[in-house]
């Protein structure tokens, strides 16, 4: 019996490939949890004289690399073919990783980090297209899902790691030790994707119909098969890529797709990011750690890593309840807009409840909230949105662009947080951050119809 890669029933390899592709969601997160730890190790024990704006651009070096790198891969791989930037991505995280660990210097740190990001903006432009081809159409989107879902694997890993070494060494010295978490993940992402093929999808917008079906035996088995577009359609495709003259008249013509799948990402990247970055400052700023006078101070980071380990271990449910609504038929612009919707409600309770010195449970409670709904909505559907949206031949460049717009607002974020902190405390972060929110919901549901 022959299958067809759209309608066949899913596979041992099918999991395969959505674990390959999830490891790019997983050390985009991994990084900026660590780089959130590093921050106060360097902040409050090395350098205390360290600026709001320097621990900006610490937490925002490796997200301006994604914004230059998903769109520049993303650009590059629709040209040349997904497979050869799928395998250099992690070999430039793995590089970059290894060059803070062995020389010690936040200048340093700040290179690595911006070239990490490069690395991991270059992940989100390809994986989720790796998925989108060789997913069945009815089980694509969950498995979308489930992709970006590693990205709270990332959250909780990085966390859980970082809160054993510093209670292991209590030693704030041993910080670059730490991107050794990246250096790991990196590695075995090459080593996976060493027997890995070209995209099916990317194959057939060139017009390669044998290398096409290959590539598909080579993944899924010589008994699968993939549908080969007409000739009208392939001239259609022939004839965009033949028009194609830049990126201004990319998205001129796509404004609509890159309004829908970008500004929401940049809302979704504040909380992701911003607040996601700077978690560990934002608990001791808050007052919710557990702090004894007299203690080293180490033990003042260590504590607030453990409530965000706590914190993000909603992020995980978050998700799963998001491919849940996903999987029963709920619209995707729906979740998103109740995300964004809920997260606003989470983070005005959270405002009171630290002005009025409320229960720090209540206010852990409220931070967890606003984490679940986040990834139950936002999180998951702006990476679930852009393939769904854009057809083959300008799929990795307009994931791209949506993956850098959503970094702009990820880097506006994670730089302005800690001088926000500065200028008016915890308070004025948390306005800020329900205002954008309630942006990204009002966007959402603005350009819905946009979404087919």
């Amino acid at each position: 019996m022959v299958y067809n890669v759209s309608t066949m029933p899913l596979r041992p390899q099918h999991y395969y490939i959505v674990g390959v592709a999830s490891l790019g969601q997983l050390i985009g997160t991994a990084v900026a949890t660590v780089a959130g730890v590093i921050i106060p190790l360097l902040n409050i024990i090395l350098h205390p004289e360290l600026s709001g704006m320097m621990q900006g651009l610490i937490g925002a070096a490796d997200l301006i690399g994604i914004c230059i790198g998903s769109v520049v891969f993303g650009r590059l791989s629709d040209r040349f073919g997904y497979l050869f930037f799928f395998r250099f991505c992690p070999l430039l995280i793995l590089a970059a990783s290894l060059l803070a660990i062995f020389v010690t210097d936040i200048w340093v740190l700040v290179g690595a980090l911006f070239i990490i990001g490069l690395g991991i903006g270059g992940e989100y432009s390809l994986d989720s297209d790796y998925v989108t081809d060789l997913i069945p159409d009815r089980y694509r989107s969950l498995m979308v899902g489930v992709t970006k879902t590693a990205s709270a694997l990332g959250n909780i890993m990085a966390a859980g790691v970082c809160f054993a070494l510093l209670m292991r060494w209590r030693d704030a010295a041993l910080w670059p030790r730490l991107m050794w978490i990246v250096a790991a993940i990196a590695a075995l992402m090459f080593l996976l994707r060493i027997r890995f093929y070209q995209s099916p999808g990317w194959l057939l917008s060139k017009g390669r119909t044998a290398d096409a079906e290959a590539a598909v035996k080579k993944f899924l088995g010589d008994d699968v098969t993939i549908t080969v577009p007409d000739k009208q359609t392939t001239e259609t495709q022939t004839a965009s890529r033949a028009q194609r003259v830049g990126l201004f008249t990319f998205m001129r013509r796509n404004w609509r797709r890159v309004v829908v799948s970008g500004v929401p990402w940049a809302c979704e990247g504040l909380g992701v990011y911003g607040i996601g970055v700077f978690l560990p400052i934002l608990v001791m700023a808050l007052g919710l750690e557990h702090f004894t006078p007299g203690e080293p101070e180490i033990f003042h980071v260590a504590d607030s890593v453990k409530i965000t380990l706590y914190i993000s271990c909603i992020i995980l449910p978050g998700f799963i309840a998001g491919l849940l609504l996903i999987n029963r038929g709920r619209g995707i612009t729906s979740i998103q807009t109740q995300g964004f919707l809920l997260c606003t409600v989470a983070l005005l309770i959270l405002m009171p409840a630290y002005h009025f010195h409320w229960n720090k449970w209540i206010a852990i409670g409220a931070f967890m909230a606003f984490e679940f709904f986040l990834n139950m909505g936002p999180h998951l559907i702006t990476y679930v949105l852009p393939p769904r949206i854009y057809p083959q031949d300008d799929r990795g460049e307009g994931v791209g662009i949506a993956a850098a717009i959503g970094k702009i607002g990820a880097v506006l974020g994670v730089f302005f947080i800690p001088v926000l902190l500065q200028a008016g405390g915890a308070l004025l972060v948390l306005g800020v951050s329900a205002g954008v929110m309630f942006l990204g919901a009002l966007v959402t549901f603005l350009f819905r119809k946009t979404v087919t």
